[in-house]
Parts: C-alpha cells; sequence; structure tokens
C-alpha cells in the first residue's frame, strides 16, 4: 500500500491540538529568539507609565540593564519601524511608546524584530527522494506534512502571544515590586 501524505495531512488538520513545547539538548527540538527579544521586553517596561511627554534615552535604557548602547539602538530601530516606539529629539528626548501598551502584543514585539517569515522553511527534499517517481505530484495541493505540523504549531504560538500585551506584562510584573522599588522606579524615571 502506497502512503499517501495527502490524506495524512487531513487527518492532521482535523485532529492537531495541544500546546507548544520547545525543549533543547539531546537532539531535541530547540527553537530560540534573539537575544534583541529579551532586551526589548526589559527595556519597554520602562516606557509603559511614563509621563506625557517624556522620553527615555537609549543610553540610559542600557545603562539601567547593563547591555550596550550600540545593540541597543538596533532594537529600538526595528520597534521604532514596527510602529512600537517613537523617537522624541532634543536635549530630552529618546523613547516613548508609539501606542498604548494594551495595543502593543508580545507578537508584535518578536514580529519587529525577528521578522514574520515562518521559523521552518521546507526545503521540499521529498521531490530529490530516489524513491519518487514524479516530484511534480507534490504541489501546494499536496503540501509536505511535517511542514504543515510544524506551521501550525507556530500558528498556536503566534495566537497565544497575539493575545498578551505589554500592558498585560506590566501589571503582572508591577503588582509584585516593594513600595520602595515601585519609589525608585517613579524616582529614575524623573531623573533620566
Amino acid at each position: 500500500m502506497m502512503y499517501n501524505i495527502c490524506e495524512e495531512k487531513r487527518k492532521v488538520n482535523r485532529s492537531f491540538r495541544g500546546n507548544l513545547y520547545f525543549r533543547t539538548g539531546g537532539g531535541n527540538l530547540t527553537m530560540q529568539f534573539s537575544v534583541g527579544v529579551e532586551y526589548a521586553f526589559h527595556s519597554l517596561f520602562y516606557l509603559i507609565d511614563l509621563p506625557e511627554h517624556k522620553a527615555i534615552g537609549i543610553r540610559d535604557i542600557a545603562k539601567l540593564h547593563g547591555i550596550t548602547e550600540t545593540y541597543l539602538s538596533k532594537i529600538f530601530a526595528k520597534l521604532r519601524k514596527a510602529g512600537i516606539v517613537q523617537s522624541i529629539a532634543g536635549a530630552h528626548g529618546g523613547y516613548a511608546l508609539a501606542k498604548k501598551a494594551e495595543e502593543i502584543s508580545f507578537w508584535d514585539i518578536i514580529e519587529a524584530l525577528e521578522g514574520t517569515s515562518h521559523f521552518f522553511r521546507c526545503a521540499e527534499i521529498r521531490k530529490k527522494n530516489i524513491f519518487v517517481t514524479n516530484p511534480r505530484i507534490y504541489t501546494d495541493k499536496c503540501p509536505c506534512l511535517i511542514k504543515v505540523v510544524i506551521h501550525e504549531a507556530e500558528d498556536i504560538m503566534r495566537d497565544k502571544l497575539r493575545n498578551k500585551s505589554l500592558h498585560w506584562l506590566y501589571e503582572q510584573v508591577y503588582k509584585d515590586f516593594s513600595t520602595e522599588k515601585k519609589k525608585e522606579i517613579t524616582r529614575w524615571i524623573k531623573d533620566v
């Protein structure tokens, strides 16, 4: 009996459920965002509750986190291009959020830095398999089952990230800060 990958694709489309898991080491699936994603989230966190017309400079944000100003500037250029932050010129210029934190999803930030492509890019090596007599049968109507499953998993991950906002992050983290830490953050923002 011939293995029918198109029939298997239909089965997967009907039955694929669950969570996306990431494992590292031992030959398991490894998926990793650049460190710039982490830098972006931690940096944007301090722009959320800025007073109106206040901006924070790249130098101050980089110093806050102990990261390089040059690399952070590249991250913020991408965030600005995506409409997440705005650049404010002048002696007291810097960056501020370009829209409300409620309107900025985790996925918006990741996509601004990592791009829009799927993580998995199918090279269609099945067409070169020595047992395939007619590689033209592999078309968009019969896509690679591996690609289908991985793209579906990526879509689930993207949806979950679209449902969490920068404002949600702020609420979850800030509420656990001590009163003293909140005062220190307020003083730091005022002084920069």
